[in-house]
């Protein structure tokens, strides 16, 4: 179990109030009333500590150096694998080259090349999430590391997995991704990654010669690979290579799915939390050969030259796939074939070609599982407040060119599910329906192990209580980081109480295989009938299949 709060606050200098449950609130730590205020004034009054023998640690490469931030050592930017330029690209990760002396590793490593969101002056977006990004190379095997101490103790290891699909993000894309409070609170290793992505994570180009026949997970193989640097060196940053939970949130779920089905992943990852993105099935694999194949036509390459491709700019290359899959689009007019473009591919080898968690062999992991998704993940209206008085015979005009002569019935369901809920609240509902959660949840069933289920509904005050319950908002209340992600809860003492639950939950989870806590009310395993759900809300309460009446007829 965590530590209690009173520990974890007095420990910091601050009380519950000034805490910024992201980073540390700007005041000394020397005016602090916290029972342990009576330290020395000139130790307390100092947060950060870099220096030549100050958080050292080894590595199988070579030591790296990082620093010391309120008590947590922090490592930034190390090196997992090589860089996947030239003839590294389309192929398996390479275990990074040993060095000699003590490599600085205080800064985050390159993003992965990607078509970055927009940071414009007037995009909201960009206000809300302000996403980090510096350079993009594919040098951008590097992970972070998080740990309350080097030493030889054994701490649980949390592997957090960046949303973006699989084409866009960086393992600190958002400020709520902060590892330094929940390493603290929870007394746990916490760990981020980058790795390939879009184009140059996964296109397949095993037709045209046997050396690719991986080129179309290589983006999934860097996770593998990163994995398996911890597994080999976390030891040495105070973790336990044997309880290691891997944790993602929207395309990040959907990887932590991927991980938890790879025959490769087995005894490297314990425990999988998805949230807001599931996966049950990998891309046809006959389909991304086939935009393999129009990649090349487009680059105006035959088979016996596709490895100019590896020549090529990355930012020409992007270009080039991305024409091609736009045209491969337009030619087989399919959208569920083509919907995602480039993404982990059934190859029967590094991602089953059967639907996840089916094959129970002993060759798959088969961990305990937690799935997790928010309200209102895709609310119609945060930016356009005419919607926000909606009638419902509007919301059924709306709805009608999606759902077709079901939309009343899918709506009356809602109703009865949420009968207090606004029409926008109701087309929010709907548009983030729990459906492909729901499956993800029912097949991991087929494995022996536990199986949670959670629903977030905490809802944000911003925009004019428009933002709600939106994608993205969970992330920062399981890491204690309310207050740091202040664009997403607008901070203050109500997501911090909820934060300190799920937190709760979270450890408890890494540390047992289960999330009950006796901050929460008591949290069963998920069954096919009762569909049990676990509402994460001012009030946390556990409800059967409390949307069925509307998911159900979806």
């Amino acid at each position: 179990m965590s530590i209690n709060r009173r520990t974890f606050f007095s420990k910091t200098g601050i009380g519950l109030t000034a805490y910024s449950m992201g980073i540390i609130s700007p005041i000394s730590c020397a005016n602090s009333t916290s029972e342990n205020s009576n330290v020395e004034t000139e130790k307390s009054e100092q947060q950060l500590f870099i220096g030549e023998d100050i958080a050292l640690a080894d590595t199988v490469y070579g030591k790296v150096k990082g620093y010391i931030l309120r008590d947590i050592y922090t490592f930034k930017g190390i090196p997992y694998g090589e860089s996947t330029a030239g003839k590294n690209r389309f192929m398996p990760p390479k275990k990074p080259k040993k060095w000699e002396g003590v490599k600085p590793t205080v800064f985050y490593g390159n993003s992965a090349p990607q078509n970055i969101y927009d940071r414009s002056p007037n995009s909201y977006a960009a206000f809300v999430d302000h996403w980090n990004y510096d350079e993009l190379s594919e040098d951008c095997l590097r992970l972070n590391i998080w740990s309350p101490g080097i030493d030889q103790k054994k701490r649980p290891v949390l592997v957090w997995l960046h949303g973006g699909g699989f084409a866009r993000g960086n393992g600190i894309e958002q400020d709520g991704y902060n590892g330094e409070n929940i390493s603290r609170y929870g007394d746990i290793v916490y760990c981020s990654i980058n790795h390939r992505l879009g184009p140059l994570g996964f296109t397949n180009l095993s037709f045209a010669d046997p050396k690719y026949k991986d080129s179309a997970n290589v983006g999934m193989l860097d996770i593998i690979a990163a994995l398996e640097w911890i597994q080999e060196n976390i030891e040495n940053f105070g973790g336990d290579p044997n309880n290691v939970t891997v944790m993602g949130q929207s395309g990040g779920g959907a990887k932590v799915c991927n991980v938890a089905t790879m025959p490769a992943a087995k005894g490297l990852v314990h425990k999988g939390i998805a949230l807001s993105g599931t996966s049950i099935q990998g891309m046809d694999e006959s389909y991304s050969k086939k935009l393999g194949e129009y990649i090349l036509r487009e680059a105006n390459l035959t088979e016996n030259e596709i490895d100019q491709l590896q020549n090529i700019p990355w930012s020409e290359y992007l270009n080039i796939s991305h024409q091609a899959y736009e045209k491969l689009k337009k030619d087989l007019n399919n959208p569920e074939l083509t919907r995602g473009g480039f993404a982990p591919v059934a190859d029967g080898m590094n991602i089953p070609k059967e639907t996840y968690f089916s094959n129970n062999t002993t060759e798959q992991p088969d961990i305990p599982m937690l799935f997790c998704s928010t309200f209102h993940e895709w609310n119609p209206n945060r930016d356009t407040p005419d919607l926000e008085n909606i009638s419902i015979k509007e919301l059924i005009d709306t709805l009608t060119p999606h759902y077709g002569a079901k939309t009343s019935a899918i709506i009356e369901g809602y109703i009865k599910d949420f009968p207090k809920a606004k029409p926008i609240e109701i087309w929010a509902l709907i548009s983030s329906n729990r459906k492909h959660v729901i499956e993800a949840a029912n097949a991991k069933l087929t494995q022996k192990s536990p199986v949670y289920l959670a629903w977030f509904g905490w809802e944000s005050p911003l925009f004019d209580g428009r933002h709600r319950a939106f994608h993205c908002i969970d992330i920062s209340f399981w890491f204690l980081n309310t207050d740091l992600m202040i664009t997403h809860t607008g901070g203050g003492d109500a997501p911090r109480k909820l934060s300190i639950k799920m937190a709760d939950a979270l450890i408890s989870f890494m540390k047992t295989n289960d999330p009950n806590t006796s901050s929460l009310p008591k949290w069963p395993t998920y069954t096919k009938e009762g569909i049990e759900t676990m509402i994460l809300n001012d009030a946390c309460e556990v409800k059967l299949d409390p949307d069925g009446n509307g998911r159900n007829k979806i």
